[in-house]
């Protein structure tokens, strides 16, 4: 059945109006809601901005600890140990005595030498009346000239027989007070290795006791002579300068560090053929004796001071699977760019720059997982500082 042409006109007419206010209904909601992201804020991020520095360049280096000086007691008389005078384990001064030998064969050759000695002096005396007297009678020809010459040669001979015995008297007294063996430097000392009653010898050769000078102590440290070619190649290139003086740091065993600092005192001029190391040597106070000898510790040494440096905190670098060494950026334009960077070694908690940072560069610290390279971020504001506590009054 046909349709009246009006009735098709009307149904038109409705349908295209329909159509028009469908599409202004969705043009509208399009507006509100936009595009997906299209009104995300750059992220925040925390940046450094890096500045040229003077530091020193030091290194860690493994070492043990050595006494100032080592003394080994040996007898220097024989005889009967009689008693020991010290306490093992203990603290001991240069000349306190520590053993004392049975000396009574020593005391009655002391004894036997001022005997001799008298004896001496008495024939010198007789010989001296008799050579003076000769000397003037031989003035009014009362004696001989060949009598008064042997007068006279046995006056002489009389002061050396003297002599001879005092020398004898000496040698007598210095073997009585080797009878009482004394301790030839400060420090501590071991346990003993006799006791009471045991026979010791003149010059013996195992020790009675073993002395050890505790302050100051050597910290015995070896480095490769590789490293040391490399600073010396950096001092020469003008990149470094000498660090003399440095106090040295002594790392314990534990990680705590010794409180009083060292002092370099030499180094070896040859190096060890199966290791390729040499020894350095530090002097370190040690009045609580903390260190004892044999101690496995860490000197950190100063090798040179560089002027100019550049350091960046070790958050801020990142290493690839390679790796390469890069930091990110945030330039002038405020984006984000991955910069390649050279570093060397770390410096508490960052690392010295080489190559690929200046001066003045931001380098992002914190937000690295929030942005990628060429997209824009801004800085971070610091937090607000909270104002102090008002303490509440009290009622009343």
């Amino acid at each position: 059945m046909a349709i009246p042409h009006s009735r098709f006109l009307s149904t038109l007419c409705i349908a295209t109006l329909g159509v028009a206010l469908a599409a202004c209904s969705g043009q509208k909601d399009g507006a509100q809601a936009g595009p997906p992201g299209g009104g995300m804020p750059p992220p925040e991020v925390g940046i450094v901005t890096l500045k040229a520095q003077t530091v020193t360049l030091t290194r860690e280096l493994p070492g043990r600890t050595n006494p100032y000086l080592v003394a080994e007691v040996r007898p220097q008389a024989t005889g009967i140990v009689k008693e020991r005078l010290f306490t093992e384990g203990g603290s001991v001064k240069a000349g306190q005595p520590l053993y004392q030998l049975d000396d009574a064969l020593y005391r009655a050759e002391v004894a036997a030498a001022k005997a001799s000695l008298a004896r001496a002096q008495a024939t010198r005396d007789t010989a001296a009346l008799n050579a003076r007297r000769s000397a003037e009678l031989v003035k009014i020809d009362a004696v001989s000239r060949q009598d008064d010459e042997v007068a006279q040669a046995a006056l002489k001979q009389a002061e050396a027989d003297v002599a001879a015995t005092k020398a004898a008297l000496d040698r007598a007294e210095i073997n009585l007070a080797y009878a009482k063996i004394s301790s030839p430097i400060s420090g501590r000392i071991g346990k003993s290795a006799v006791t009471p009653g045991a026979l010791v010898t003149a010059n013996q050769a195992a020790a009675l006791a073993t002395v050890q000078a505790l302050d100051p102590i050597y910290v015995d440290v070896t480095q490769s002579s590789s490293e040391l070619l490399e600073l010396r190649k950096q001092l020469a290139a003008g990149r470094l300068k000498a660090a003399r003086d440095l106090p040295v740091e002594i790392v314990l065993e534990d990680g705590t560090r010794h409180r009083q600092p060292g002092k370099l005192a030499f180094s070896e001029a040859t190096v060890d053929p199966d290791t390729g190391s040499y020894t350095l040597r530090v002097v370190v106070p040690n009045p609580d004796q903390v260190l004892l000898p044999g101690i496995y510790v860490r000197a950190i040494i100063g090798g040179g001071v560089r002027e100019g440096a550049i350091v960046v905190p070790q958050r801020g670098i990142a290493r690839d699977p390679k790796g390469n060494a890069s930091a990110m950026l945030l330039n002038a334009e405020g984006k984000v760019e991955a910069r390649p960077v050279k570093v060397s070694r770390t410096l508490g908690d960052q690392w010295l720059v080489e190559e690929g940072l200046a001066a003045g560069d931001r380098v992002i610290v914190e937000g690295l997982q929030k942005i990628a390279p060429g997209m824009p971020a801004k800085v971070a504001e610091p937090p607000p500082a909270k104002a102090p506590a008002t303490p509440a009054k009290k009622a009343g």
